[in-house]
């Protein structure tokens, strides 16, 4: 089963997150930070990761940093979903290894089509 993990400080986002992944058949996980999210990795390595940029303890992009320098692992997709939308964090996540990136706020549409065009649905 594909699997997603939700990584946002905010739960209200990771309960809508969660409800529109499971309509589409995602097992899901979620983490509150990134350093949370670190770990769900090393223990059990999602199909995609939903991600937030701005979060305590670890941000987003400094997740994304260590998760795609994690040697002899399947690296997920990673989706940015933030309110973060100028050009120069757009490019900073695409450089640092993100697949693709959502504007906050989002809906099921948005999500599914974005899972499409990252190949997993």
């Amino acid at each position: 089963m594909k699997s997603c993990l939700i990584v946002d400080d905010s739960k209200v986002v990771r309960m809508v997150a969660r409800k529109i992944l499971e309509a589409l058949d995602f097992e899901i996980g979620e983490a509150a930070d990134g350093e949370e999210a670190l770990s769900a990795c090393r223990n059990s390595m999602p199909t995609v990761v939903l991600l937030d940029w701005n979060m305590p303890v670890k941000s987003g992009i400094e997740f994304l940093r260590e998760l795609r320098a994690m040697q002899g692992v399947e690296q997920p997709k990673v989706v940015f979903c933030t309110t973060e939308n100028d050009i120069a964090h757009i490019q900073e996540a695409l450089e640092a290894g993100a697949d693709e990136y959502i504007m906050k706020p989002f809906d099921s549409e948005i999500i599914e089509s974005k899972l499409v065009q990252v190949g997993v649905l």
